[in-house]
């Protein structure tokens, strides 16, 4: 079997033998045991369920959170020569049929999901179908963390275990608590525990924080000491743009990129940075999962991030070619307070969530209990504008609301236009003969669906205007007015959310939040941003020493490179600022020549001793940051 493994990786990849422990958790899964793997970014994560889903007969089904990554790694893997393919909200339900068919029937190798597909009643019946070898959930860790806050169809994931229940999961990620690692291994009911962890130690990351209050004028100095190609995240979108803007005015090469830009737009700048043609991306963290580009030389982070797992992903894009890369995390005292207040406003009060579905319910003018089952689009901005209400409060109170069981909301799904006759027979014959403007346009609807008495029908108001001679707005115009009339029921595409009541209205006295749900997310919040606060403001421990016990390795040993470690190591005089000064100099002393050491020495002397400068040149060197040309002349490292 092993060398069946090896064939397969030399035959796609090129490799003639696995990195650490990606073997054995193939050779696991391949037993048909359910596996959690833990593998630093960058340590080959999707080879561990690509080339089991190779060895054996079958499809293997990936469970994968965002369209972009899923996307990268079909067209990677059909690059290959491997047939794989994914199914994302773009698609229309009859090509999404079609796929689904090709899975069966086909010789495809890989299906890419989100969660929220599997919970369709499309999918599930085909699925039932498929010769599925393994269950794949990528970036598991959002089983633990969205599936709780954000999305909570991750924690539907283990439901396919009623279709298939030989089938074996494999889930992976490159960051999980202790406490994560267990909420995995529960939320997707492995039959029995299994973790391989590799040591999440990047020995080629130097992590580096910087607690200043002029944050800008700190990220551009940080930026005039690294080259190649970087990512700065910051918390907004408009963050990106005026930063960008910033950088761009310093001339540098820079880009912006947030989820409100359009996917065109998101495309191209995505493409300008992997091919360098952009080197620096100004981002919220809506880009980076999946990415893959091995030589990004820095990541800055511009604030104190929510969590360290999300720290340590995003800085975990650095370095991925296992070259020489930087983690820089800029903070001010702000930041302390700004992670306080994010958990007051994610954790709303249970009268304010109260509130929040007193407010639904209203606007939807639906009665105490009614509703059970409607789905409806909803507006959640007109909401807030309707009963004085924030709208960020009703972002973060719905989630509550959502796990407590009262509703459902689904944004991945397209939603088109449908229509269904309330008119029939002769009463539909006499409207046609008193609306002669309507005549035309009936008989085509009943032409083109069918139907349409017993249930809505699915339509297409472009198709019906260019039969009709008649622009798309016009068409929608004139079913809206038989609507009005009520000779159909017509309802227009949208592209809000749909609401779904899971049970029916009841009186705002009676909600019930579980504690579970409320005290016991706000205290696990609560105890991350400590974390964060701890890693970022505390000064005492190696950064790597202090990100790997948080993620229970206690096998790290300090790195000897990180700012805490350097401060340790430097002479009890010399500062952080006066070392910054040094540095600076040195640069730029040898921004136009090559100088031999005791020229530089030289040229630095009347400002600054003779053992700092020595002291940071040392450093430097070790560091890679300078070099030797072929003349022994020292110059700054490229």
């Amino acid at each position: 079997m092993s060398n069946q493994l090896t064939d397969i990786l030399e035959k796609y990849w090129g490799h003639q033998s696995f990195r650490s422990m990606q073997e054995e958790i193939i050779l696991h899964v391949l037993e048909g045991n359910d596996t959690l793997a833990l593998l630093p970014t960058g340590g080959g994560k999707s080879i561990c369920f690509q080339v089991p889903g190779l060895a054996k007969e079958g499809i293997c089904v990936v469970v994968s959170p965002l369209i972009a990554l899923m996307k990268d790694q079909v067209e990677n893997l059909n690059q290959r020569g491997i047939k794989a393919l994914s199914i994302t909200s773009e698609l229309k339900k009859r090509e999404v049929d079609y796929l689904l068919d090709n899975c069966i029937y086909g010789e495809v190798k890989f299906l890419y999901v989100s969660p929220e597909r599997l919970l369709q009643p499309l999918f599930i019946e085909r699925f039932k179908q498929m010769n599925v070898n393994l269950i794949a959930i990528d970036e598991a860790h959002c089983v633990s963390q969205w599936g709780y806050d954000f999305r909570p169809p991750y924690l539907s994931i283990k439901d396919l275990r009623a279709y298939q229940p030989n089938v074996p999961f494999l889930a992976l990620t490159a960051t999980a608590t202790k406490e994560v690692v267990e909420d995995i291994q529960v939320q997707l009911e492995f039959k029995k525990k299994a973790v391989f962890q590799k040591s999440f130690f990047r020995s080629n990351l130097q992590y580096v924080v910087l607690n200043e209050e002029d944050s800008l004028s700190t990220l551009i100095r940080v930026l005039k000491n690294v080259n190649g190609s970087g990512i700065i995240y910051v918390r907004t979108r408009r963050e990106t743009q005026e930063i960008a803007q910033l950088l761009s005015h310093q001339h540098f090469s820079v880009t912006n990129y947030h989820a409100g830009l359009s996917i065109e737009e998101r495309t191209q700048k995505q493409k300008d940075w992997q091919s360098n043609k952009t080197l620096i991306m100004v981002s919220t963290n809506a880009f980076g999962m999946g990415i893959d580009k091995p030589d990004v030389r820095f990541v800055v982070n511009l604030g104190a991030p929510d969590s360290l797992e999300a720290y340590f992903q995003e800085a975990g894009r650095a370095g991925r070619d296992e070259k020489k890369a930087y983690a820089v995390l800029i903070v001010n005292g702000r930041d302390k307070l700004q992670l306080q207040n994010n958990i007051e406003l994610q954790y709303p009060s249970r009268d304010t969530v109260k509130k929040v579905y007193y407010a639904i319910c209203n606007y939807l003018r639906i009665a105490t209990g009614a509703g059970n089952e409607l789905q409806v689009d909803i507006d959640f901005k007109a909401v807030a504008e309707s009963f004085d209400l924030k709208l960020s409060t009703i972002i973060y109170a719905f989630p509550f609301l959502e796990r407590a069981g009262y509703f459902s909301l689904s944004t991945s799904v397209n939603h088109s236009s449908t229509l269904k006759f309330l008119m029939q027979g002769k009463d539909l014959y006499e409207f046609q003969v008193r609306h002669k403007a309507f005549d035309h346009l009936i008989k085509l609807l009943l032409r083109s669906y069918s139907g349409m008495f017993d249930s809505a029908a699915k339509i297409k108001e472009a198709d019906i205007g260019k039969r009709f001679n008649l622009a798309k707005e016009k068409i929608k115009t004139l079913l809206l007015e038989l609507h009005q009339l009520e000779v159909v029921e017509y309802k227009p595409s949208s592209d809000l959310p749909l609401l779904t009541f899971l049970q029916p209205r009841i009186d705002q006295k009676q909600i019930r939040i579980p504690k579970n749900i409320f005290e016991d997310r706000k205290a696990l919040a609560q105890t991350k941003a400590n974390a964060v606060i701890d890693y970022a403001f505390e000064n005492k421990i190696c950064r790597s020493v202090s990100l790997l016990t948080y993620f229970n390795d206690r096998t790290a040993e300090a790195c000897g490179k990180c700012d805490v470690c350097l401060a340790n190591k430097k002479p009890v005089n010399l500062s952080n600022l006066a070392f910054k000064k040094i540095e600076e100099s040195i640069f730029s002393a040898l921004k136009t020549n090559e100088l031999a050491p005791k020229e530089l020495i030289s040229a630095l002397r009347k400002d600054y001793s003779k053992d700092d400068i020595l002291f940071v040149i040392k450093w430097l060197f070790d560091n890679e940051q300078l070099t030797y040309n072929n003349l022994n002349q020292i110059k700054k490292a490229t």
